[in-house]
């Protein structure tokens, strides 16, 4: 199965930081991009964009596309994600197995399902209509949870599995969401990657979350920590060579704190690199 190359280290594109990217060109290999902050037909958010994306490759990331809802997909919304793609020439597009809204209410949350054989066939049938429009393969996230169902009947990451499978798209790993879903409902975070197909990760996402002791919260407002940097060694060991990023969406840093979040990410995947060329000798 044919992929696309990796990218390298990311970072999240957010307003906060345009100006010292366009001033001061950071290493930072690739930008990710929410989709939605971007499907206008002109302003700022867009020529900041077109000015950022002539130096770094963009992936564009989307939090609506509502794959798991019961209402019909938004063919409004697909053909603006469509032209905003056409426009940006993202490495790929992504977005998440949750649904956003029913009954056409849109709830600007990413809320879960059961993990049953029809929601998988509902997801997939989905998928691949959303694919067939846009003509592109879609990567897809597992999302963070907070509320599980008596009603399904596999585990997430076995859903993950077939789901990617079937469809025939791509997987964003999210390492963040695996242990804040982990810790919810008590489960085996390693199990977890090790159950979801590797040949299809193409991204991992890294962020920092709240930990309210009963619970965690995907908040993406603190530093990664230190049980999801040895996750991500894990990830990074069972998927190889992935294009890796930083999510920070609140109590924003200097950018040169992300900085040193990305180096860590270098610093890991080289003593992983130095480790297997030394057992391989």
């Amino acid at each position: 199965m044919e992929k696309p190359p990796p990218l390298g280290y990311g970072l999240g594109l957010r307003p906060i930081y345009y100006e010292e990217i366009l001033s001061s060109r950071p290493p930072i290999d690739w930008f990710e991009i929410i989709s939605e902050n971007y499907m206008l037909a002109g302003g700022r958010p867009l020529a900041m964009l077109e000015r950022i994306r002539a130096d770094y490759p963009v992936v564009m990331h989307g939090v609506s596309m509502s794959l798991a809802s019961t209402d019909p997909l938004n063919f409004d919304y697909l053909r603006q994600l469509k032209a905003l793609a056409e426009r940006v020439q993202p490495a790929w597009v992504s977005d998440h197995i949750a649904w956003t809204g029913v009954h056409g209410v849109t709830l600007h949350d990413l809320l879960p399902i059961p993990y049953t054989r029809e929601s998988l066939a509902h997801v997939v049938e989905r998928i691949q209509r959303v694919q067939d429009f846009l003509k592109r393969r879609l990567v897809v996230e597992n999302a963070s949870t907070y509320v599980s169902f008596v009603d399904s009947e596999m585990s997430e990451h076995e859903f993950v599995r077939e789901m990617a499978e079937r469809a025939d798209c791509l997987l964003l790993l999210d390492v963040n969401n695996v242990f804040v879903s982990s810790f919810n409902h008590g489960f085996d975070p390693v199990a977890f990657i090790d159950g979801v197909p590797a040949d299809r990760v193409v991204q991992f996402h890294m962020a920092g979350h709240t930990n309210n002791e009963t619970h965690r919260v995907d908040t993406h407002d603190q530093p990664v920590c230190d049980e999801v940097w040895a996750l991500y060694e894990h990830a990074r060991r069972r998927c190889g060579d992935v294009s890796a990023m930083i999510e920070r969406d609140d109590n924003y840093p200097p950018l040169a704190e992300l900085l040193d979040e990305l180096q860590n990410m270098r610093d890991i995947d080289a003593r992983i690199s130095k480790e297997q060329a030394l057992s391989a000798a």
